[in-house]
């Protein structure tokens, strides 16, 4: 469509000027003492055409001719810029394939043309972003090589470019970041923290930095720090489910294993969170860790109870080990009498087992708190079926050693004597 309107404005100009041409009979006179020359008006009109064009080509070459010492500077600027990022470009593919050395000096070479460039005057815009990236290839060949003082040199004076305006101010943070990423590598976790906090707080939230937080703290012995950044890391879906439940259940059972008197616990358990609280390994290992310390039983029962709950509604859920380990320690902490509760929780475990007539463990605990209580003849026929069935051997070593002390009371010698053999066997 173009080409064809195109062809159309071509032949309209050719009729003009056919129409106006054909039949101008004008003339024009021009007076040059002592000389007179006769032009038709066609051939003035050519000649003012070809004056212009003239004039038009000789102004465009003494422009272009001025212009030629600029545009041999630009050329030259250009060729230095494209060499210095050619060799940023090499010190980077160097170092990324462990050329050490050759990644070094080819960053030390990069920054040696963007001085030459500043030095005359004809730095790029940026030229603060390109300097900060040579030193941190330095920097990190030099880390690499184990070149500690160069190392912190070019660390140094990355983060002093890359603090300058004109640089971009993601640069500083990256240059943040891999400062403490290096000081992790030497186990120096307290130099991490630090360049952290040097970071600005949005920042300090991004997934990168919380990853370098999380092995700082733990580094450092700093584990509620610890706890705080893994939640915040699962928040964000930085590990998997499975990951991150274990990764938290890791650092709440050393806070709570840590605690050396009952009042230090039960900070611990309350700053916990609810799904925290629900993880069974975790109630265990806190009531655990309270009776180890001879705090309240009823607070031990109180803390066991959503655990107790879980085990019975899905008892196929709940692996052979939790189980035990949750009948011995409810078995400890039934011990204590006098208080209310224990008659609530008696009901409680009579009611489970009389659900589950056949768990051992279910007998077990009922038989231990019916002993407890008093109940001789109740718990020997309990125990008696436990005995018989326990997988646990500390469990079936006890409830054998309480059937002996029990034929020891009514004063079954044989009994008693076949119990503790099989007490000893466990």
């Amino acid at each position: 469509m173009r080409a064809a309107l195109w062809l159309i404005g071509l032949f309209a100009t050719a009729v003009a000027l056919a129409l106006f041409a054909g039949d101008n009979e004008g003339t024009v006179t021009v007076f040059w003492p002592p000389h007179r020359v006769d032009l038709s008006v066609n051939l003035a009109l050519l000649l003012l055409v070809a004056l212009f064009v003239l004039l038009y080509l000789a102004l465009r070459a003494l422009s272009a001719m001025v212009r030629l010492p600029r545009q041999a500077r630009r050329w030259r600027t250009q060729q230095r810029e494209r060499a210095m990022h050619a060799t940023l470009i090499d010190a980077a593919a160097q170092h990324a394939a462990g050329r050490y050395l050759r990644a070094r000096k080819a960053a030390e070479s990069a920054l040696a043309r963007v001085q030459a460039l500043s030095d005359a005057d004809e730095a790029p815009p940026h030229a603060a972003s390109l300097r900060t990236l040579a030193h941190m290839t330095v920097a990190a060949s030099a880390h690499a090589l184990r070149d500690e003082p160069l190392r912190d040199a070019h660390l140094e004076q990355a983060l002093t470019v890359a603090s300058r305006a004109g640089a971009a101010p993601e640069l500083r943070e990256g240059v943040l970041l891999r400062a403490a990423r290096w000081s992790l590598d030497q186990q120096d976790a307290g130099g991490a923290l630090a360049r952290l906090d040097e970071l600005p707080a949005g920042a300090t939230r991004r997934t990168a930095a919380l990853r370098i937080k999380l092995k700082a703290a733990r580094q450092a012995g700093r584990h509620a720090e610890a706890l705080e950044t893994a939640r915040l890391l699962a928040k964000h879906g930085a590990f998997s489910p499975a990951a991150a439940r274990s990764l938290l259940r890791g650092l709440a059972g050393v806070l709570i294993e840590q605690a050396h008197e009952p009042a230090e616990l039960l900070p611990v358990w309350a700053s916990l969170d609810a799904g925290e609280r629900a993880m069974p390994e975790l109630a265990l290992r806190a009531a655990q860790r309270m009776l180890t310390l001879g705090g309240e039983r009823a607070l031990v029962r109180q803390w066991l109870r959503p655990v107790w709950d879980g085990t019975l509604a899905q008892p196929e859920a709940a692996e052979p080990a939790l189980r035990a380990r949750l009948a011995r320690v409810l078995e400890q902490a039934l011990i204590a009498t006098g208080e209310p509760s224990d008659q609530q929780w008696l009901a409680r475990v009579e009611a489970a087992q009389q659900a589950q007539p056949r768990d051992p463990n279910l007998q077990y605990l009922a038989g231990m708190a019916c002993r407890h209580r008093a109940l001789w003849g109740r718990a020997q026929l309990l125990l008696g079926q436990a005995a018989q069935s326990l997988t646990d051997a500390d469990l079936r070593r006890q409830a054998w050693r309480a059937l002996a002390e029990l034929a020891e009371q009514r004063g079954d010698d044989g009994a008693a004597a076949q119990a503790w053999k099989q007490a000893a066997r466990c």
